[in-house]
C-alpha cells in the first residue's frame, strides 16, 4: 500500500509514520508535503497512491483545498485536531475522519474500512480481467480493446480508448492518463498494452510511454538524430525517441 502523507507539524507526521508503521507495516510512504501547493504539484505529476492521510490544516491553506483543484479518486484518511470540517471532508473520497491525537486502535480500524472498501472492486476488477483472457486467449487474433476498467474510489470506472491520451510506465507502475488529465494506475505493463491497443492509434513512442495519435502535438528534432514529443497532457518527463525509431513515429503519424 502507498500513502501520500500530508502534514504540516513534522513531530505528528513522524508519529502518524509510526502508527502507520505498526498498523499496516506494508505501507509505504511515497511523499510527505505540508502545503496545498507541494499535494498539488505531487499529484499531478506522479501515479495516484493507494491512500492519501492528510491534516486539514496546513501550512498555506486546508487540504480540502487540493480536492478542489484536483479530480483525485484516491481514498483519504483524514487526521485533524478540528472537527468542523468532517461534513465537507466526507463530500470527498474520504473512508474515515481521525480527532487528534490519532491513536493506534482508531487508525487500525480506518485502514481495516479501506480494505473492506476496495475488496468488491479489485475482485471484479479481476473477474472482468480474466474474462478478457477467455475471450481472447494468447495466440487469437487481436481484437484491440476499446475500454479499460479502472479504480475509483471503491468503484470501477470505465474509460474508453478514445478518450486516452498517453500511458507511462514509471517505479514499476503503469499510469493511464486521459485527454482531460486525469490519472489512473492500470494493472498492465506497457508490453501487454502494445498487444491490446489498436496499433492505428496508439505507439510505443519508448520504454516508458504509449501515447494516442490526439495526444502527439509537436516532435522536435534532438540530438544524435532522436526526437523529442510533446504530449498533451503535458507528462513531467521528456519524451524521446531513439534515432532507430524515429522514422516509425513520423509514419505512424502521417498515416
Amino acid at each position: 500500500m502507498t500513502v501520500l502523507l500530508l502534514e504540516d507539524e513534522y513531530p505528528a507526521a513522524e508519529r502518524l509514520q509510526r502508527l502507520l508503521a505498526q498498523a499496516a507495516p506494508e505501507a509505504r510512504v511515497l511523499a510527505h508535503h505540508d502545503t496545498v501547493a507541494g499535494a498539488v504539484d505531487w499529484l499531478r505529476t506522479h501515479p495516484a497512491p493507494d491512500l492519501i492521510l492528510a491534516d486539514i490544516h496546513l501550512a498555506d491553506g486546508i487540504s480540502l483545498d487540493v480536492f478542489d483543484q484536483l479530480v483525485v479518486t484516491t481514498p483519504v484518511i483524514f487526521t485533524t485536531a478540528y472537527d468542523q470540517y468532517a461534513l465537507r471532508a466526507f463530500r470527498t473520497h474520504s473512508v474515515d475522519y481521525l480527532l487528534k491525537p490519532i491513536k493506534l486502535a482508531e487508525l487500525q480500524a480506518a485502514l481495516l474500512k479501506l480494505r473492506q472498501w476496495h475488496r468488491p472492486a479489485l475482485a471484479a476488477s479481476a473477474v472482468a480481467e480474466r474474462l478478457y483472457d477467455t475471450l481472447h486467449p494468447a495466440g487469437s487474433p487481436a481484437v484491440p480493446k476499446t475500454r479499460f476498467l479502472v479504480r475509483q474510489g471503491e468503484q470501477l470506472l470505465p474509460v474508453a480508448a478514445a478518450d486516452i491520451a498517453w500511458f507511462q510506465s514509471r517505479h514499476e507502475t503503469v499510469t493511464l492518463v486521459t485527454q482531460a488529465g486525469q490519472r489512473y494506475l492500470v494493472d498492465y505493463t506497457l508490453e501487454q498494452l502494445e498487444q491490446r491497443l489498436d496499433g492505428r492509434q496508439f505507439f510505443r513512442l519508448n520504454r516508458q510511454f504509449i501515447a494516442q495519435l490526439p495526444a502527439v502535438q509537436r516532435l522536435h528534432p534532438w540530438f544524435n538524430g532522436k526526437l523529442k514529443l510533446d504530449l498533451q497532457p503535458a507528462p513531467a518527463d521528456e519524451v524521446l525517441v531513439s534515432r532507430e525509431k524515429a522514422a516509425a513515429v513520423k509514419s505512424w503519424l502521417e498515416g
